[in-house]
C-alpha cells in the first residue's frame, strides 16, 4: 500500500507503512475508506501525510496564527471566530463565497480531489495567515515555534469528543469505517483512530504550553458556557481591541445554529461527506455523550480515564 501512487513516491510519507492498523475494504459513492497505519508512532492515513515533506518544511511567518486541536474539538468554531475577528469587520465576498476551509487551510490535509492544505497555506494572501492543524505536538513543523507564532489550542472533554469523532467518521467517506459505537469507543480509548490518542494529544500540547508562552489553551466547554468571555480572552491573547458592536456581530455569527446553516462554514460544499448520514456540525453541546454511553461503557471509560490522566494537571468538564 502506498500513498497516492508510486509515481509520486518522493517522501517518507509514501513509503510502505510498517504496520497497518485498519484496512479499507468498503466503498461508497466511488470513494474508498482509508487505511489506518502507524506513522511515526501515530495512527494516520495517506490523506494526511501524502505531502509530509512539504508540511514538515513549511515556513511559518512570525504573524501566522495556528489553530491546533484534536479532531472534533471546536476547530471550525474557533477558525471562524478568528476569521471574523481579523477579516469580518467589513462586508466582502469572502464571507459569502469562500468556504472556511479555504480561508483557514488545514495544513496537512492532502486529498487528490482538491488542493493540498500546505499549498493553500503557502498561497494565502491574508495578513495574518490563519492556519489549522490536528497534528500532535511532536509532529508540528518546527518553524511555528522558531518564528514565535501565536498558537490557539482547543481541547474538548474526551467523552463528547469521542461521540463527535464517531459521527464524523461515519459521514466522512474517506475516513476509516468506524464500525458500531461499541467497537469504536474501545478503539478510541486505545488511540487507534486518526491522530492517535486523545490523551497524548491534549497532554502533549498542555505540556508545550508550559514551555512556550505563545500558546492560548482554550476549552470547548468554556466556549459553550460563555462564548463572549472566551472571545475577550482570545482578543487579549492576540493583542486585539474590538468594539462592543464588533464583538456582538462576531458572537452572532459564531452561534452554533448560525454556523450550522451557513454554507461557507458548515462543510456542506466539501464534497467528501455524506450529509444523509450526519451533518458535520451536529449538536455542538456539552454532555451529548450521555445519549451514547451505556452505564457499563461509562464505568469502563472512567476507570481508563483515571489511569491515563493520573499524572496530568489538565481538567475537563463533561457537563456544564
Amino acid at each position: 500500500m502506498f500513498c497516492w501512487s508510486k509515481s509520486k513516491r518522493n517522501s517518507v510519507a509514501e513509503e510502505e507503512p510498517a504496520a497497518v492498523i485498519m484496512s479499507a475494504d468498503t466503498k461508497k459513492d466511488g470513494l474508498t475508506r482509508a487505511v489506518l497505519f502507524d506513522f511515526h508512532g501515530v495512527p494516520m492515513t495517506c490523506n494526511y501525510i501524502a505531502k509530509w515533506d512539504q508540511v514538515q518544511n513549511f515556513q511559518a511567518k512570525p504573524d501566522d496564527i495556528l489553530i491546533a486541536t484534536y479532531p472534533k474539538a471546536g476547530t471550525t468554531w474557533v477558525s471562524y471566530m478568528l476569521d471574523l475577528l481579523y477579516f469580518g469587520q467589513e462586508p466582502s465576498d469572502r464571507e459569502t463565497s469562500v468556504p472556511i476551509y479555504d480561508r483557514v487551510p488545514f495544513l496537512e490535509i492532502a486529498f487528490k480531489s482538491m488542493p493540498a492544505g500546505v499549498d493553500l497555506a503557502n498561497n494565502l494572501k491574508t495578513t495574518p495567515r490563519i492556519i489549522k492543524t490536528h497534528l500532535p505536538i511532536q509532529l508540528l513543523p518546527k518553524s511555528f515555534c522558531e518564528q514565535n507564532c501565536k498558537i490557539v489550542y482547543v481541547g474538548r472533554n474526551a467523552k463528547d469528543n469521542a461521540v463527535s469523532y464517531f459521527h464524523m467518521d461515519r459521514m466522512t467517506l474517506i475516513q476509516p469505517d468506524p464500525g458500531d459505537w461499541s467497537s469504536y469507543i474501545q478503539r478510541y480509548m486505545d488511540g487507534q483512530v486518526i491522530y492517535g490518542s486523545w490523551y497524548d494529544h491534549v497532554n502533549g500540547w498542555w505540556k508545550k504550553k508550559q514551555a512556550y508562552p505563545n500558546i492560548h489553551y482554550m476549552f470547548y466547554e468554556d466556549l459553550v458556557e460563555d462564548t463572549g468571555r472566551e472571545l475577550d480572552k482570545l482578543c487579549s491573547f492576540l493583542g486585539l481591541t474590538r468594539s462592543a458592536e464588533q464583538k456582538k456581530k462576531i458572537l452572532l455569527g459564531v452561534q452554533f445554529d448560525q454556523m450550522k446553516k451557513n454554507n461557507m462554514v458548515n462543510y456542506s460544499k466539501f464534497g467528501l461527506m455524506d450529509f444523509n448520514v450526519s451533518t458535520f456540525m451536529r449538536k455542538g453541546k456539552v454532555g451529548d455523550w450521555k445519549t451514547h454511553f451505556t452505564v457499563a461503557q461509562n464505568e469502563v471509560f472512567d476507570e481508563h480515564y483515571k489511569t491515563k490522566m493520573k499524572d496530568s494537571t489538565l481538567q475537563f468538564r463533561t457537563d456544564i
